[in-house]
């Protein structure tokens, strides 16, 4: 495929449900305002979309939904990844079927694995289907952070295009891009950290904040690939207080409550999830509004 996949921002949707199911209509509103508000790509089914809590057959229908709204004016990645390789395989698989752009496939969690076997899960995924891998390393969630070492190797398997790297530390990050030699995208994978990230030479973002401000996240993404990197400073640190209310709770449960104060889907989560509380809803809201994101 041609590299890279996307520029920019990449939002890791919310999944709007019903009382029994995948809210397809309220998903397709929320991909045609993502891609109306500027975004550059669009990410179903990632940690935020709640695919956890999915079968195989809600996965499929959300993925295929935002895939067929999308109609081609965005790429769209689906997530893929989890702790039992054939299973992302055959995720995989459908996804290349259902016409998805690449698969963001995140490290095996609890029972996690070995420099040797992340090799191998990887490379049994990448070898099982010919749709483009990012990897996602996200040590705060899966208990397993990437060794630049390991994805070095990983970097030179052809169907390995790019990492969400949302580990936060930049001094990892800056081995991973020189141990991969240029082979790999990198993507930050938290809001926080999207300026640093793009000054060592990321390409954009695969974000939660985005869910929200679309628009001033793209743009935030946009002045650094411009150059503009002081207008991308100003702009990263006026996002922060909005990121910081975002994650006040387990992600997506303050960003669900953002896009319903948004009026695009109901506050609706799956356990083990809950709405978010009241307190930390105040908070969001104060600053949506002091963003102009609500009148």
């Amino acid at each position: 495929m041609i590299r890279p996949l996307f520029t920019g921002t990449c939002t890791a949707l919310v999944t709007p449900f019903t009382e029994n199911g995948i809210d397809t209509k309220a998903l397709s509103r929320l991909v045609d305002w993502q891609v109306s508000e500027g975004i550059n790509a669009l990410l179903a089914c990632g940690t935020t979309g709640e695919p956890s809590t999915m079968t195989d057959a809600e996965w499929a229908q959300t993925v295929e939904t935002v895939i067929t709204q999308a109609a081609g004016r965005v790429p769209v990645l689906a997530g893929t990844g989890g702790n039992n390789t054939a299973h992302v395989i055959s995720l995989a698989k459908k996804a290349k079927a259902l016409g998805a752009d690449a698969q963001l496939c995140v490290t095996p969690y609890y029972n996690k694995s070995s420099h040797a076997g992340l090799i191998a899960h990887y490379h049994a995924i990448a070898d099982a289907t010919d749709l483009p891998i990012i990897i996602y390393n996200v040590p705060s969630r899966t208990g397993l952070n990437l060794q630049p070492e390991t994805l070095a190797v990983l970097s030179r398997h052809e169907n390995i295009i790019g990492v969400k790297e949302a580990s936060g530390d930049m001094i990892r990050l800056g081995d991973m891009m020189r141990l991969s030699e240029g082979r790999l995208d990198f993507y930050s994978g938290t809001d926080e950290v999207i300026v640093p990230l793009m000054s060592l030479g990321g390409l954009g973002v695969i974000s939660v904040v985005s869910n929200v401000a679309p628009r001033l996240t793209s743009e935030l993404t946009r002045l650094m690939l411009d150059g503009k990197t002081k207008e991308a400073g100003a702009l990263q640190l006026k996002l922060l207080p909005l990121i910081h209310a975002l994650f006040a709770e387990v992600n997506p449960i303050p960003a669900k409550a953002g896009v319903n104060m948004l009026g695009l889907c109901d506050n609706r989560l799956r356990l083990p999830l809950v709405p978010l509380t009241d307190s930390n809803r105040a908070v969001l809201e104060t600053q949506m509004r002091m963003l102009g994101l609500l009148p």
